[in-house]
């Protein structure tokens, strides 16, 4: 099949039938006529219908090598660092399109899934059925261009204790037991972002199992299709609201949802299973096959597209009222314009120096994106500030399209203007900047950006132990001794 379109990406999805609920109700017919996901669905089928662009086809596709179709570059085993190069452009292309507000767009699984099926050879250890599954299912998320959610997060029930020591031992997903047609799950996991709205789901630990025998049913790596029986998706409020892409210019377009998802005696293929009961292969799957690497290289490239966004609108703002011109305003803009900078020099070091990793993976430079992960969820919330500093009551003064379009528009048209120019476009820019900053959408979208990668306090104690620092102690021991010899001399 190779690369498909945003058509057969809906239609696939629709003809799925998921079991997914929100509001209390199991939706019914197509989900992509839902209101709480059509909007995020079309938004969707225009990425992969940007696979088909002519004038983009050559670095958003790549010749697949085992069937010689064309297949989305997101899945491609960089060999070169031309190659990494080629799909920062791709996946640029897309987070241009979404500016950056659709965290889990199809190519941030796909590179960790790539990443994992080069690997394959890791989750062999345990069995050599785990390895050739592995590299099978690599091989036919390619080919067919298959759209994944992930889910990684047991329940926040008592975070105090163990899994096995939870009230119920099918709170957290765990192994139920085996059958000769797969391995049964019974449980649940947070928080499969986009649940129910792609093809299949995969679900891998989150690394922080214990070596013990009690943790051992929770350890597991495997992808199912989203319309398994048994599984369920459980959806939040939707943030979108069903308003016009005036009112809620992001939310209407943007909205991914993120789910609970329910195994209610979910029953896994043997030959869909990476990993099973084996919570060392779990705990090092992330790190040892680089997948960490290729997804911080999508995350980052996306956010150098959401922080041009974020600054183009900051820019539109002072000109529309005409407020560039003082300083405490271009002060603002500029913690902009530095962000955007210096995660731009991240992705250019990360890649300038790539090696190739013992899988054959041209893999970046973890260093700089490991920073640049730690960065931008302390400097994201920090744009959302400026942009309520910036905006200060006329964020509030947002009429509707419906107020536009009725008998009060010459109010609106008098009192709404800008410097530059009329009430309908002024009202809509402002709009656009509520919906990053103060809206519903906006405000999800600071908290995930906050917890991305996860607890930042945890991350942070992991890049300060896994930074090797001992070169700079020596060398202030070694100045310290210079100088004491000085002193005798």
């Amino acid at each position: 099949m190779g690369a498909k379109t945003g058509k057969q990406y809906i239609e696939r999805v629709d003809a799925a039938q998921a079991n997914v609920w929100i509001n209390g109700e199991q939706v019914k017919g197509k989900v992509s006529e839902h209101p709480a996901f059509k909007g995020v669905m079309k938004t969707q089928a225009e990425l992969y219908d940007l696979q088909h662009d002519p004038d983009k086809i050559d670095y958003m596709t790549y010749v697949s090598p085992t069937t010689g179709n064309r297949v989305g570059t997101s899945f491609i085993q960089p060999k070169t660092k031309e190659d990494l190069v080629m799909r920062r452009k791709m996946m640029q292309e897309w987070a241009k399109h979404n500016n950056g507000m659709m965290g889990r767009s199809p190519d941030y699984i796909n590179v960790g899934m790539m990443a994992y099926g080069a690997a394959a050879e890791m989750f062999g250890t345990q069995d050599s059925i785990y390895e050739r599954n592995m590299a099978d299912y690599l091989e036919y998320c390619r080919e067919n261009d298959l759209s994944l959610t992930h889910t990684l997060i047991q329940p926040q029930v008592n975070r105090s204790v163990t899994l096995d020591k939870l009230p119920d031992p099918y709170i957290a997903a765990r192994i139920k037991e085996k059958t000769s047609e797969g391995v049964v799950i019974k449980g649940a996991r947070l928080l499969a972002t986009q649940g129910g709205i792609t093809d299949e789901i995969m679900v891998f630990p989150s690394t922080l199992l214990k070596q013990s025998e009690e943790e051992n049913p929770y350890a597991y790596a495997f992808s199912i299709p989203n319309n398994t029986p048994g599984l369920k998706f459980i959806c939040r409020e939707s943030f979108d609201y069903g308003k016009s892409n005036f009112d809620h210019p992001l939310g209407s377009r943007f909205e991914e949802m993120d789910t609970i998802v329910v195994f209610d005696d979910v029953v896994v293929p043997w030959d869909r299973v990476f990993n099973l009961g084996d919570v060392n292969v779990c705990n090092q799957a992330y790190n040892e096959s680089n997948a960490v690497v290729h997804m911080t290289h999508q995350v980052v490239s996306k956010n150098i597209k959401k922080t041009e966004f974020i600054l183009g609108i900051l820019q539109l703002m002072a000109e529309t009222i005409n407020i560039g011109q003082y300083q405490h305003i271009q002060e603002k803009i500029s913690e902009v314009i530095i962000a955007l900078e210096t995660m731009k020099a991240y992705v250019v070091a990360s890649e300038a120096n790539a090696k190739l990793d013992k899988w054959g993976t041209m893999t970046p430079d973890f260093g700089p994106l490991n920073v640049a992960r730690h960065y931008f969820p302390k400097i994201y919330p920090r744009f959302t500030e400026i942009m309520q500093l910036m905006g200060a009551s006329g964020l509030m003064a947002i009429p509707s399209e419906t107020d536009f379009n009725s008998e009060i528009r010459p109010d609106l048209d008098k009192y709404l203007q800008s410097a530059t120019g009329n009430a309908y476009d002024r009202v809509k820019l402002y709009r656009l900047a509520w919906d990053v900053c103060i809206s519903t959408f906006g405000s999800r979208q600071t908290l995930y950006e906050r917890f991305f990668f996860g607890d930042p306090i945890r991350m942070a104690s992991a890049l300060y132990n896994g930074y090797d620092k001992q070169e700079y102690v020596d060398r202030v021991k070694e100045f310290l001794e210079r100088s004491d010899e000085l002193a005798k001399n």
